[in-house]
């Protein structure tokens, strides 16, 4: 199938495992692409070259470093360039998803780990790629976002606020870059990744409702493929993703409220630390 994606250079961050090691094996497999996985851990990457095969190996090459450093881009763009490797598609996946808890119970280094992670990675990415991607005839920016960026929640206040500021980011950057580049928003609503690992229930009752609200990740990114086939500039996928963006639409402060009610009325461990008092 002919599709703008194919036989492109993509970066795609947090390529070692979940949506991002989703994402990249469908480039490689489906649309013949050259992917340059961005982690910090080895061994998965290497496990997840294991799983390509042989046959789609040589497509995958990958790079170990912190995505929230600046510097750490910086050096990369520079590699690129020495190397003549001229990026078409940058995918920023990379993020973590805290624990739930009330602000008075995050230290403020929490707070900055999680913009630095999930927000700050992406405007570093971006801007030191950008003139790369610019050259490119199909040059593009799909940024994972979160239904957090959708709708607040209780005990989600670090984690929104990044999400949130991601969303405004690529926003205004779709304006900006409109006819030069596609910008992609994507919304997905809880995944059964390794980001939820931190969010693992104590109790059978909690452990129930996470899988309960979670989609599959393998349905998860042919959603999310399909969108970015299309180059569709926002997706939302999942079922708490949708009532959280008509939610936060329709009722931005009682919306939440609702929301948060539920939460406090499950009276399950993974919310416990939100209503303590």
């Amino acid at each position: 199938m002919s599709c703008w994606l194919n036989g492109k250079t993509c970066i795609v961050t947090g390529a070692s495992g979940g949506m991002g090691a989703g994402i990249a094996a469908a480039l490689i497999k489906k649309h013949g692409c050259n992917v340059i996985g961005i982690a910090r851990s080895e061994p998965k990457m290497k496990k997840f070259i294991e799983e390509l095969g042989p046959s789609y190996a040589e497509q995958f090459t990958y790079k170990l470093f912190d995505v929230s450093k600046r510097e750490n881009w910086q050096s990369f763009a520079s590699e690129l360039a020495e190397n003549g490797i001229q990026p078409d598609v940058l995918i920023n996946n990379a993020g973590i998803l805290p624990k739930f808890k009330r602000v008075d119970k995050y230290d403020v280094e929490e707070i900055e780990n999680v913009m630095n992670i999930n927000f700050f990675s992406a405007v570093y990415s971006i801007k030191e790629l950008m003139p790369f991607l610019l050259k490119s005839e199909n040059g593009a920016v799909i940024n994972i976002d979160s239904s957090a960026s959708l709708m607040s929640l209780a005990g989600t206040s670090s984690y929104s606020a990044s999400k949130a500021a991601l969303k405004a980011f690529t926003e205004a950057m779709r304006e900006e870059y409109r006819g030069r580049l596609y910008v992609g928003l994507v919304c997905p609503g809880f995944t059964k990744t390794d980001i939820m690992r931190n969010q693992s229930a104590e109790s059978e009752k909690g452990q129930k409702l996470i899988d309960m609200i979670s989609t599959d990740c393998d349905l998860m990114v042919k959603m999310i493929m399909f969108g970015i086939e299309r180059k569709q500039a926002l997706q939302i996928h999942g079922m708490d993703a949708h009532a959280m963006s008509i939610f936060g639409k329709l009722l931005p402060v009682n919306g939440s409220r609702l929301f948060s009610a539920v939460m406090k009325a499950a009276d399950i461990d993974l919310f416990s630390e939100i209503f303590k008092d």
